[in-house]
């Protein structure tokens, strides 16, 4: 295989469970170079309450050592202020910022060959005075990228969003021909490169129940939705609907394609999480690099406690794995 990757592993928020998500993986075997990037104090901390024989080494720049069991090396970047588990403090927002951009920055230079991400509290980095409405948002304006793609995946199971992180009133509007085809075109391109599908058959939703009953129930199908659907098959992509959201996730249905794409965040994912929670993965697509993530968020009344299980943060570095080395 080569050289094997180096993939930077985000802690998250740090009175959340992330902290000691990226301690357990540390007991595990991994084909990479893996680097934690957060406060190594809080680290140690977490390691020592919850009784976790992690030893923590720090990260040298250029040095490139496969993982060993019960080891992490760390790349440190210190807290604003001391963590304690379960309690936020706006004081530490720019810090959860601050780890991501180290992990971007070294992804975006070839440092790193991928990111694998920790949850993240949303509320708290706002709360911080900083404008911020999720991971997926945050990594494509720090990568220059417009239109990212969110979509989870569990098994032979793949669910894109065509909006993510919208009220419910604001979907519609959000919605143009334009933006389906693009989003269908990513898509379409990732499945081909990193999950090396030769055509790709996608499933796309309707909005309205039962896909618009013809007009009945809502013209955003006949409006936008079929005709960006037969923009993009023009193009070559094998994209099939508009279809009822409560019949595509039939298992006979399901069957027959290879990704689904929901118009909004609550219609697709709940369903993968159903099938697939504590091991789904979160991927941003249309990036110019690498990055998965959990399926489930900071958890706080579980840190701390040692009864997080870090099934979906290794589903994660296990996918990013893969999609850098092909294998």
């Amino acid at each position: 295989m080569g050289q094997l990757p180096r993939i930077a592993l985000t802690s998250g928020e740090p009175a959340g469970i992330g902290p000691e998500l990226c301690l357990q993986l540390a007991h595990e075997e991994w084909p990479c170079a893996l680097v934690c990037v957060g406060d190594r104090e809080l680290l140690a901390e977490r390691a020592r309450a919850l009784s976790l024989p992690v030893a923590l080494e720090e990260y040298v720049p250029g040095r490139h050592l496969p993982h060993r069991r019960d080891v992490l090396v760390v790349r440190h970047v210190p807290l604003a202020a001391p963590s304690t588990p379960g309690r936020l403090d706006a004081r530490n927002a720019r810090y959860v910022l601050d780890v991501l951009d180290v992990a971007i920055d070294g992804t975006l230079s070839g440092e790193f060959s991928a990111i694998v991400t920790a949850p993240v509290q949303k509320s708290i980095v706002n709360e911080g005075g900083v404008a911020f409405t999720g991971h997926t948002e945050y990594l494509a304006e720090r990568t220059g990228v417009s239109r990212p793609v969110m979509m989870l995946t569990a098994g032979g199971m793949r669910v894109a969003l065509a909006t993510t992180h919208l009220p419910l009133r604001e979907v519609s509007g959000a919605i143009t021909v334009e933006s389906l085809v693009e989003i269908l075109g990513i898509l379409d391109r990732d499945l081909r490169r990193h999950w090396r599908i030769e055509r790709p058959r996608i499933a796309v939703c309707g909005l309205n129940p039962h896909a618009g009953e013809g007009g009945h129930l809502g013209d955003e199908e006949l409006r936008i939705i079929g005709p960006a659907i037969e923009r993009a098959r023009a193009q070559g992509i094998h994209a099939s609907g508009p279809l009822p959201a409560d019949t595509v996730f039939v298992p006979r249905i399901l069957g027959q394609y290879d990704a689904v794409l929901a118009m909004y965040h609550d219609q697709g994912l709940p369903v993968i999480k159903h099938a697939g929670f504590g091991h789904a993965v979160n991927v941003t697509l249309g990036l110019p690099i690498v990055r998965t993530s959990v399926d489930h968020g900071t958890a706080l009344e579980l840190a701390g406690t040692g009864r997080a299980d870090a099934g979906s943060l290794a589903a994660a570095l296990r996918l990013a794995i893969e999609m850098v080395t092909g294998e």
